[in-house]
C-alpha cells in the first residue's frame, strides 16, 4: 500500500485547519457530520454508526436531556463503556453546554457514589448492566428518588427512569451550541495508583488543542481509523483517538474490553490505519499475533504510550504486526493527554530511548507558543532546576495543563508549585535536544539501606530476559534495611529460575538495587489502572500476604 510520507500529511493536516478557530466539541463534529455525513464515525463488532446517524442521535439525545431539565452548566455522569452509545451521549452532552463526568464502570457501588456525589453531577446516563455486573441494582441504592437517570439497555428499570433508547421518540434539537471554548467540556476522574479519585477539569479549548497536536504530531492521513480498548473514560480513549480522529473526519474501532485476538480481528475487519495503546496491552497483542498471525495491509501505526517499554518491542511491531511507524509518547490526565511524543519518521533509536520531546501544536498552537505544555526537570528535594541528561522530577505548565482538580482545594494547591508548575509526580530526563526520558513514578521509588531506588531501572533490565514478559518492581518493609526490593514477574512457562534473574540483577545493578524476593504471577492476577498501569500499592499488598504464606 502507498502511504503520502508524515511531513506531506501533516502538511494536508495543517493546511486544512490553519488559521485555527477556537471552538467547542460539539461545534467541531456538527462541522464535520456536515462535510462527512456518509462516513464511518464508529466502527463496533457488531455495528457501524455513520457521522450523520451520530449527528441525528447526539441531537435526539440532547432533546432527551434538555427535557429533563439538563442545561448549560450542569454535570452529567456517564456510566457506559466504549461503544457508540458512549459516543453519542458526549457529543449530545457538549452540544448543550453541560459538563461530561464519565465514570470508570470497574467502580463499586461506595465508589460510584463517590464520584457521583463529589463532581455535583445533576444526572446520570448508564448501563443497565455489563460483563455480568447488574449496575441498576447499585444505582437505585445510592441515587436519590428525584435523581434524573437514562438507561441504555433492555433490562427492567425503575419506572421513574428513561430508557436512553426513547431518544427517537424525541426531535433532534436545532444546530445551536450553547458551549463555548473556555467552558469545562469534562471533568475526567484520575484512575491513579493510590488515594481517592480527583476530578480533573478539562476545557473545551483544552481538548481540542491537544487531540489536535495528536494528530498533527503522528501525521493522521485523511480518515484515519484507530483501534483501541483504551476506555473513552479517560483522555487515552477520548482525547487521543475519538477527538483526534474528528480532524480528518476519521473513525474509531473501540473495544469495550480488552481481548488482544480480538482487537487484531476488528483492526482487520475495518481496515484499522492505527492501533493504540499502553505496555501492557500492546505486549498481548504481539502475542496474539505470533499465535494466530496477523496481516493488515491498512496498517500504518502503533501507538504504544503510557508507561516504560522494554527496549526490543519496536522491532517487535514492524516485524510481527507489520507496523512500519512506530510512535511513543507521554502525559496523564492533567495535561489532556500526551505532551510528548516522537514522530513517525524518526529513527527507532527515539523510542526506545526516549517518550519524545514536547508536541508541536501546528495549527493548533497559541501565538508566540508552539506547545501546550513544557517540562523542567528538579531536584525532587530541593526542587532546584537540574542539567540536561540528569534525573530528577518532572514539572509541567502550560495552556494544555488543567487549573486543577473539581472541589478539592486542597489537592490543587499541593499538585502546584509556587511559580505554576504541576507536579506530576514521575522521575525523568530530558537531554539536550529537548527529548524526555521517563524513568519511574516518584511514589514508586523506595530506600534500601538509606539508598534510594528506582524501580524502573531493575524492571528494564529483569525484561531483557527473554523468558520475561513483565516485570513490576516493589518496596516492602524490612527490619534491618527499611525497604528491600520484591520483583513480581510474569514470565514464560515454565518461569526461569529465581537465582537466574538474581544473578542478572547482580551482575549489572549495585548490590541495593537487586531484589530480596522474586515472585512469579500469571498476567491476569497483575492488578492495573484501566489506563493498564501496575497498581504497585496492591501489588505490593498482594507480595506481602505471598511471602507470608511462604511464597
Amino acid at each position: 500500500m502507498t502511504r503520502d510520507p508524515p511531513a506531506v500529511r501533516r502538511a494536508a493536516l495543517h493546511a486544512r485547519h490553519d488559521p485555527w478557530t477556537a471552538t467547542s466539541l460539539a461545534a467541531l463534529f456538527e462541522v464535520v457530520a456536515q462535510e462527512f455525513p456518509h462516513r464511518p464515525l464508529v466502527m463496533t463488532a457488531a455495528e457501524t454508526a455513520t457521522y450523520g446517524t451520530m449527528l441525528d442521535r447526539s441531537r435526539r439525545i440532547a432533546a432527551m436531556l434538555a427535557a429533563s431539565g439538563v442545561s448549560a452548566g450542569d454535570h452529567v455522569s456517564i456510566l457506559l463503556p466504549n461503544g457508540i452509545a458512549f459516543v453519542a451521549v458526549t457529543l449530545a452532552i457538549a452540544r448543550l453546554g453541560a459538563v461530561a463526568v464519565p465514570l470508570n464502570f470497574n467502580l463499586q457501588r461506595d465508589e460510584l457514589a463517590y464520584v457521583i456525589g463529589q463532581s455535583d453531577a445533576r444526572a446520570l446516563i448508564a448501563i443497565d448492566g455489563f460483563r455480568g455486573r447488574d449496575y441498576i441494582a447499585d444505582l437505585a441504592v445510592i441515587l436519590p428518588p428525584a435523581f434524573p437517570v437514562f438507561v441504555d439497555g433492555a433490562a427492567g428499570h425503575p419506572h421513574r427512569w428513561q430508557n436512553l433508547r426513547d431518544c427517537s421518540r424525541h426531535a433532534p434539537c436545532d444546530g445551536t451550541i450553547a458551549a463555548r471554548p473556555d467552558d469545562l467540556s469534562g471533568i475526567i476522574y484520575t484512575s491513579g495508583t493510590s488515594g481517592m479519585p480527583k476530578g480533573v477539569m478539562l476545557t473545551h479549548d483544552m481538548v481540542l488543542r491537544t487531540a489536535y497536536a495528536s494528530a498533527y504530531t503522528r501525521a493522521f492521513e485523511d480518515g484515519r481509523r484507530l483501534a483501541f480498548a483504551a476506555p473513552m473514560y479517560h483522555v487515552h480513549g477520548l482525547v487521543e483517538c475519538l477527538v483526534a480522529a474528528l480532524f480528518v473526519g476519521g473513525a474509531v474501532i473501540p473495544q469495550d474490553r480488552f481481548d488482544a485476538t480480538g482487537l487484531l480481528a476488528l483492526a482487520v475487519r475495518h481496515q484499522a490505519n492505527e492501533i493504540s495503546g499502553v505496555p501492557t496491552l500492546t505486549e498481548a497483542l504481539l502475542g496474539a499475533a505470533r499465535e494466530h498471525g496477523f496481516e493488515c495491509p491498512s496498517l500504518t501505526c502503533i501507538f504504544s504510550t503510557g508507561g516504560m517499554h522494554r527496549p526490543n518491542i519496536w522491532q517487535e511491531f514492524r516485524d510481527v504486526l507489520n507496523a512500519p511507524e512506530i510512535v511513543t509518547g507521554y502525559g496523564m490526565t492533567e495535561t489532556t493527554a500526551s505532551t510528548t511524543c516522537t514522530l513517525p519518521e524518526e529513527p527507532v533509536a527515539r523510542v526506545i530511548n526516549s517518550n519524545g520531546r514536547c508536541k508541536d501544536a501546528g495549527a493548533a498552537a497559541r501565538p508566540g507558543n508552539p506547545w501546550l505544555a513544557v517540562y523542567k526537570v528538579v531536584h525532587s528535594g530541593t526542587g532546584a532546576d537540574v542539567e540536561a541528561g540528569v534525573d530528577g522530577e518532572l514539572l509541567v505548565r502550560g495552556p494544555g495543563v488543567t487549573r486543577g482538580y473539581y472541589n478539592k482545594p486542597d489537592e490543587t494547591a499541593d499538585a502546584f508549585t509556587a511559580d505554576g508548575w504541576l507536579r506530576v509526580g514521575d522521575i525523568g530526563r530530558i537531554d539536550a535536544d529537548g527529548y524526555l526520558t521517563l524513568v519511574g513514578r516518584l511514589n514508586d521509588l523506595y530506600r534500601c539501606g538509606g539508598e534510594t531506588v528506582m524501580p524502573r531501572e531493575v524492571e528494564a533490565l529483569l525484561e531483557t530476559h527473554e523468558q520475561v514478559h513483565q516485570a513490576h518492581v516493589v518496596g516492602l518493609p524490612d527490619d534491618r534495611m527499611g525497604e528491600v526490593g520484591c520483583a513480581c514477574i510474569v514470565a514464560t512457562d515454565p518461569p526461569p529460575q529465581s537465582e537466574t534473574l538474581v544473578a542478572l540483577c547482580e551482575s549489572r545493578l549495585a548490590r541495593f538495587k537487586v531484589p530480596r524476593h522474586m515472585l512469579f504471577f500469571d498476567a491476569a492476577d497483575i492488578p492495573l489502572t484501566p489506563t493498564g498501569r501496575a497498581r504497585k500499592f496492591q501489588l505490593a499488598a498482594m507480595a506481602r500476604e505471598r511471602l507470608a504464606k511462604g511464597g
